[in-house]
């Protein structure tokens, strides 16, 4: 999408522009806090373990409360819901600020487990109100929008957020998130637009918040299919990464911490994590104006390039290809013959289990909670190990030889698909 689309949207959709400054004000707050919360239990007790189980406190919920969540928001008023959220989670991070002793930190856990269970509710609210609230024409920049700004919230969110634990204390960061969510409920009930999906439903059932029937069905159609089944697998492989969650506040802690004048040596160990989880979020906006600048490439499919080849993503397809490909399928231009080949070959990583539009509802479910699973697992044996006497770097050069693994297992899957698209060719 163009920049001016996204300022036109923001310029001429009030209600939009209501639920992105509040998506924004909330994001930055579940980031804000994140860096004091892990800050306080390295403070408190030294312990790696006891950092990873507040992250799985954070993302295990999430999929637990997913099928919940989405029935919540498909039978009742997703604004009043989105409303109820925030002032849920206002409340119960202002009560963090009662946690002051190691014997509290389960309170602690709790409360972080609670404040995950309420995002999960917001999170499916704010993007299924885009259709109510945008034109056919305005849908896609929307939702393009609110993908970018969760990168850029995080960012910001974990910078700012370690600043000012280092300036105005961990109390400070609490009060601050709390009236984040304060500033988004009130931001919410500004909105004015109607919401057809409430109409002619069935009465919510106490039984039905609790039933992962979707998550089972998905399982069992992701098995029945090799190729969903692996790639499935591959991007869960990813999720091994989470190990980062203990990884880098235990770094800015106890190896790179940011000595400036005046600031003790826990200030200093805040503002070093607080940089690792901010320069990370960066990385990730950058990737997302790489994925951009890539797919822009790939909407090129007339694009030739030097001595008579076609630019096709990363690949280069010869012109020899496309003259069988158009002979075959009685095509007449290398265009179509170039679309008809897109069709037929894995093209990149892009083609994945998140794309809704490839794979059924289900199979997402099950996905995101085989994602969560892995994410939870590898954060908490993280931990267990530096608890244990591994070195933080070496967990680090361990996470990164471990990624070669879905990364080799993607490659193979992927060259697999493009050998079956060529005997189907021929």
């Amino acid at each position: 999408m163009p920049i001016k689309a996204y300022w036109r949207l923001i310029r001429e959709n009030r209600n939009f522009r209501l639920l992105w400054f509040a998506q924004i004000v909330s994001e930055m707050g579940d980031w804000f806090y994140t860096v004091a919360v892990f800050s306080f239990i390295l403070k408190l007790t030294g312990s790696a373990q006891l950092v990873s189980i507040a992250f799985v406190c954070q993302v295990l919920p999430v999929c637990i409360a997913g099928p919940a969540a989405g029935l919540i928001n498909d039978r009742l008023n997703r604004k009043s819901v989105m409303i109820f959220a925030d002032w849920s989670r206002a409340a119960i991070v202002l009560s963090m600020l009662l946690v002051r002793s190691r014997g509290m930190l389960p309170v602690l856990f709790a409360l972080l487990f609670l404040e995950s269970v309420c995002w999960a509710m917001f999170e499916p609210g704010s993007r299924a109100v885009l259709p109510n609230i945008t034109t056919k024409e305005q849908l896609p920049v929307a939702n393009a929008l609110s993908s970018a700004t969760w990168s850029t919230n995080f960012a910001l969110g974990a910078g700012i957020g370690g600043l000012t634990a280092v300036l105005l204390g961990r109390d400070a960061v609490f009060a601050l998130n709390s009236l984040s969510f304060v500033a988004s409920a009130l931001f919410l009930s500004r909105m004015r637009f109607t919401e057809p999906h409430t109409e002619n439903l069935p009465p919510l059932k106490p039984r039905d918040l609790f039933d992962f029937s979707e998550i089972v069905e998905g399982a069992r159609y992701i098995r029945r299919d090799p190729k969903l089944l692996t790639t499935i697998f591959v991007k869960g492989g990813g999720a091994i990464m989470g190990t980062n969650w203990v990884i880098l506040p235990v770094l800015g802690e106890r190896v790179f911490p940011i000595h400036l004048h005046g600031l003790t040596t826990d200030q200093a160990g805040t503002l070093g994590m607080s940089t690792l989880l901010a320069s990370r979020g960066l990385g990730a906006i950058f990737r997302r104006i790489h994925r951009r600048q890539r797919r822009r490439n790939q909407r090129r499919p007339n694009s030739m390039g030097r001595h008579g080849r076609v630019s096709h993503g990363r690949r280069r397809i010869s012109r020899a290809r496309l003259r069988r490909v158009a002979s075959r399928c009685c095509i007449d231009d290398y265009g179509r013959a170039l679309r008809r080949i897109r069709r037929m070959d894995i093209i990149d990583d892009d083609v994945a289990a998140t794309n809704g539009r490839q794979i059924p509802r289900p199979c997402l479910l099950s996905e995101f909670a085989f994602t969560m699973l892995i994410l939870s697992l590898s954060s908490f044996t993280a931990g267990r190990l530096a608890d244990s006497g591994v070195p933080v770097q070496t967990l680090a050069t361990w996470t990164g030889v471990a990624m070669f693994v879905p990364a080799i297992a993607w490659m193979i899957a992927s060259r697999s698909g493009r050998h079956r698209t060529k005997r189907s060719d021929h």
